[in-house]
């Protein structure tokens, strides 16, 4: 059974930064694809950046610009840098793993809070 754990939310001011990291207990270079969701109180839960096993990654329109996700094979672990924050990025993030064609894995989900 595939475990993701994530780490780095937190309080932040308007325009700071935080870094998620989620990190795997096995080795992702076998996810197909590996991605950030977040589920803001009230909303529905959405994409927000994604990378493939051979590095592609798709951003949200909302997030472009401003967030980049990147991962570690060596340390089996998925990176969220997110500059620029705005009080609407403010929601639960979970980190997300898909294995071959039906299989997905989620994190706990990390609160990110932003202050305006």
């Amino acid at each position: 059974q595939v475990q993701l754990v994530e780490s780095g939310g937190g309080l932040v001011q308007a325009g700071g930064s935080l870094r998620l990291s989620c990190v795997a207990s096995g080795s992702i270079v076998l996810f197909n694809a590996m991605g950030w969701y977040r589920q803001a109180s009230g909303k529905q839960r959405e994409l927000v950046a994604g990378i493939t096993r051979g590095g592609g990654t798709n951003y949200a329109d909302s997030v472009k610009g401003r967030f980049t996700i990147s991962r570690d094979n060596s340390k089996n672990t998925l990176y969220l840098q997110m500059n620029s924050l705005k009080h609407e990025d403010t929601a639960v993030y979970y980190c997300n793993a898909k294995l071959g064609v039906s299989r997905d894995y989620w994190g706990q989900g990390i609160q990110v809070t932003v202050s305006s």
